[in-house]
């Protein structure tokens, strides 16, 4: 398992709606890496746009030198897997039902499941603790037993290239580690190649060695934790004050949320400034 990801001069428009400028950004192989910024930063839109779902506007993705636009559907979808924010179920699927979807880019129209993607499944099921609970409904699942059932729909694809789109929403404290160090460790072991916007810049601080941060469509910041998790990059983006300090336990930054002011607006960091031309827009362009 591994992939080059390469953004060249990527831009993005919903329209006349301006969400991504210039983006240029390069997760070479094995990499592990979390993409942070406010809502309508960008975010989502930037891992359609590195799994083929979108289609830049100008400028090119590219998987291993090789121009995404250009690759086949299926081998696309053979060697990049997207976790998104939700999964819309529609039908009563069992858990191993969800997950076998995952083998769709390998099955024969004709045939069904070969040996290989039983394996692919078991071993999903496997490596997600979703196995236990393989044969029950998916919709009577708990928030997080049914995101690790989405993962193992993704894992299922035996991809090169994971994206995840928030992986740890909604889910309680224990879940979103658990998450988190399962796909560290699938990265470690399997040398995963990791593209994840993650909300909580505390958890992104733990598990990331790297961190990019996407201002109205560009990346402002690119570096390890110490360097992109400051209080006047955080209180630029975010619009929030922030008291930066030392993890009691790791050698990673904990980020201290500040109250609002007196007059119920939010506080400013030193060094924000919110006079950019680039619109605040919502929705899909997160």
């Amino acid at each position: 398992m591994s992939a080059n990801l390469r953004f060249i001069d990527v831009a993005f428009h919903y329209g006349s709606v301006p969400v991504l400028d210039q983006v240029s950004l390069d997760v070479p192989t094995g990499s592990f890496v979390a993409l942070i910024g406010a809502n309508g930063a960008g975010k989502t839109t930037l891992l359609n746009l590195a799994c083929g779902t979108l289609r830049p506007s100008l400028g090119h993705v590219e998987l291993d030198g090789a121009n995404l636009a250009t690759l086949p559907a299926t081998q696309r979808a053979r060697r990049v897997a997207l976790v998104p924010q939700s999964l819309p179920i529609p039908f009563a699927f069992t858990v191993r039902e969800l997950v076998s979807l995952g083998r769709t880019p390998y099955l024969h129209p004709l045939r069904g499941e070969r040996p290989d993607d039983r394996l692919a499944i078991e071993r999903a099921l496997e490596i997600t603790d979703t196995a236990r609970f393989a044969h029950r409904n998916v919709l009577e699942l708990s928030g997080g037993e049914r995101q690790r059932v989405i993962l193992a729909l993704a894992l299922a694809q035996e991809p090169d290239l994971l994206l995840l789109d928030e992986p740890t929403a909604n889910l309680d404290i224990a879940h979103q580690l658990a998450i988190l160090e399962l796909i560290r460790e699938l990265n470690r072991v399997a040398h995963l190649t990791v593209l994840a916007a993650i909300h909580d810049l505390n958890l992104a601080a733990l598990f990331f060695e790297r961190i990019v941060t996407l201002d109205r469509g560009r990346i402002i910041a690119d570096g390890p934790p110490r360097a992109v998790l400051t209080p006047e990059i955080i209180g630029s983006v975010y619009g929030s004050a922030v008291q930066v300090i030392d993890h009691p336990s790791e050698p990673v930054p904990l980020i201290a949320l500040l109250r609002p002011t007196e007059h119920g607006t939010r506080a400013t960091a030193p060094g924000s400034d919110h006079n950019h031309d680039w619109p605040r827009h919502g929705g899909t362009s997160t």
